[in-house]
């Protein structure tokens, strides 16, 4: 089998076809993630700014039977991503082939890590377990034999929970009696102002997650160009802020499911926007994406006004259910927060309902 570097105007729409192929028959899988890999990989995007990209497809014969990307964002110095990848059943043990061509073009650095595509904000994680359903809008959906090709590789997990619109409504009600913190005040993000606000966002991120397994720093461009596409979809209510005499501490970030627009492989279009604006075409789920506070007060009761915030709306919008993370299994204190709230609802430990896996090894032994 042979890997084969992309290169001149055919490149996108080549290393395009590989993931067609695999999908072809999958009445699962849902085309809404393609803006974001077109994005990366054929668009001149404010991520590039800061990273290289190679695009490979492995060829079998004259049949093209996998590809990835792989990609070195500079503020990870010492590793280099795995992403996009998608390929056939029955190649096995391929992983050797891809680490050679990594070494061969990235010989600095020092560990891959497989299914980060770019950035934790544009996509992370390999599925497995529930292929049998459509994922969430902003959540992965691969094949269940992705995770063979690495084995061998260090797992990371994440996961995430999903639980009833009526459990969520008794957690937002308990959140009525969080003690309040002098100065606090909870608003909606304004999108007319959508240049700031995503600003905001992005300051916040960058200082709420600077410890968080692969956290890389954004830029204003990068969240900017990445909220764009879907601001037509998105209402105020979905970006909540929270603020101290004025000044931003923290945010919560949810939105409906809008997998559930689409019934195909194909991303959003126009019919789409029209379906959920005008036809007002029912959406029963929406996810609960993330939550980000400022070091200082990540354990006050910031958190639960936010969440207190978005439950009005979340009622009036009548969603049934709601899916949150996805969270990695080292996490720990996000999912003590999330298992410590859902316990008191359900009165006993929750599952995770999805799970994800990243894998990392080292290179240059």
């Amino acid at each position: 089998m042979k890997p084969e570097l992309l290169e001149g105007k055919s490149t996108y729409s080549i290393f395009r076809s590989v993931g067609e192929a695999v999908y072809k028959d999958n009445p699962y899988y849902r085309g809404t993630e393609s803006g974001v890999e077109r994005l990366l990989l054929n668009e001149n995007s404010a991520f590039k700014n800061h990273s290289y990209t190679k695009m490979f497809v492995l060829r079998d014969g004259n049949q093209l039977v996998a590809r990835f990307a792989v990609i070195h964002d500079f503020r990870q110095k010492d590793c280099v991503q795995l992403s996009f990848f998608e390929a056939q059943p029955g190649l096995g043990d391929i992983f050797p082939i891809i680490k050679q061509e990594i070494q061969k073009y990235f010989p600095t650095c020092k560990k891959v890590v497989a299914g980060l595509n770019g950035h934790l904000n544009y996509g992370a994680g390999f599925l497995l377990n529930r292929f049998d359903e459509a994922p969430v809008f902003g959540l992965p959906y691969t094949p269940h034999y992705y995770p063979d090709y690495f084995k061998g590789l260090t797992q990371k997990k994440m996961f995430t929970y999903r639980f009833s619109m009526e459990v969520y409504h008794q957690w937002a009600n308990s959140c009525q009696t969080f003690r309040q913190l002098d100065g606090l005040s909870v608003r909606y993000m304004d999108k007319k102002n959508i240049k700031a606000e995503s600003a905001i966002y992005t300051k916040l991120n960058n200082e709420a997650f600077v410890s968080h397994p692969y956290w890389a720093d954004r830029d204003d461009a990068e969240d900017l160009e990445l909220f764009n596409p879907f601001r037509f979809l998105l209402d105020n209510e979905n970006l909540v802020i929270a603020e101290m005499n004025g000044e931003p501490i923290g945010f919560y970030l949810w939105y409906p499911d809008f997998n559930q627009l689409v019934n195909s492989k194909r991303d959003f279009n126009l019919w789409d926007l029209i379906n959920y604006r005008i036809l007002n075409k029912e959406i029963d789920t929406f996810r609960f994406t993330e939550i980000g506070i400022i070091p200082k007060y990540q354990r006050s009761p910031v958190a639960l006004a936010l969440i207190s915030k978005s439950l009005p709306k979340l009622i009036e919008k009548g969603y049934k259910y709601c899916e949150g993370g996805f969270i990695f299994e080292e996490n720990k204190a996000s999912i003590a927060f999330v298992s410590r709230i859902l316990k008191r609802c359900y009165g006993e430990k929750p599952e995770p309902y999805r799970q994800f896996a990243v894998y990392e090894t080292p290179l240059n032994i």
